[in-house]
């Protein structure tokens, strides 16, 4: 009894010797004239379908889901639990979302005029640009947890331990100032 023993050379060699054949058979193939008229698969291709070929799209199609959403008070869209963007401008319109699985893109009257990189991880993320925001929010931007201890140590150790409590409720901080805002106001 003899066993044949397949090792992955083998049957890679196989395969190249298959795909060679193959290829060379429907070189002939195509390069054969039709029989009712005077041309091959080839000639025809070449002549009247490549000139007709358009170049493929520089970026891989992409599946997307559409979605509508209406723009919040604070400039932002809802998609999936996390919270993108868009021009101030456009606060309690009506707008459409397209979602892919890298990128969230809102629509205006078919015009786009925001794009996020979609965010993942954990819910309740923001992903804000600084562009989007109206001028008296930006001044936010210069804000940071220190400035709000500092001034809070300048009204008592009580205020000061209101503020640490404020500003220990989430993961990001930059969404309680408001809050510590209105405390020490």
């Amino acid at each position: 009894m003899v066993k044949k023993i397949l090792t992955t050379d083998y049957v890679q060699e196989e395969l190249k010797g298959n795909r060679h054949a193959i290829r060379e058979k429907l070189k002939k193939f195509n390069a054969r004239e039709f029989q009712k008229k005077e041309c091959s698969r080839l000639s025809l291709f070449l002549g009247e379908e490549m000139p007709l070929l358009a170049p493929l799209p520089a970026t891989s199609f992409e599946l997307s889901e559409w979605k509508q959403a209406t723009v919040q008070f604070n400039y932002h869209v809802a998609v999936d639990k996390m919270y993108y963007s868009v021009p101030h401008q456009y606060i309690r319109e009506k707008v459409d979302v397209r979602i892919t699985d890298t990128t969230v893109e809102v629509f205006s009257q078919h015009k786009r005029i925001a794009s996020h990189k979609r965010l993942y991880v954990r819910d309740g993320q923001y992903s804000t640009v600084q562009a989007h925001m109206p001028e008296d929010h930006k001044k936010y931007l210069e804000w940071d947890g220190d400035r709000f201890r500092r001034w809070a140590d300048q009204i008592g150790p009580c205020t000061r331990t209101t503020v640490d409590a404020i500003l220990a409720t989430g993961q990001i901080k930059q969404q309680y100032y408001r809050s510590c805002m209105g405390f020490l106001r």
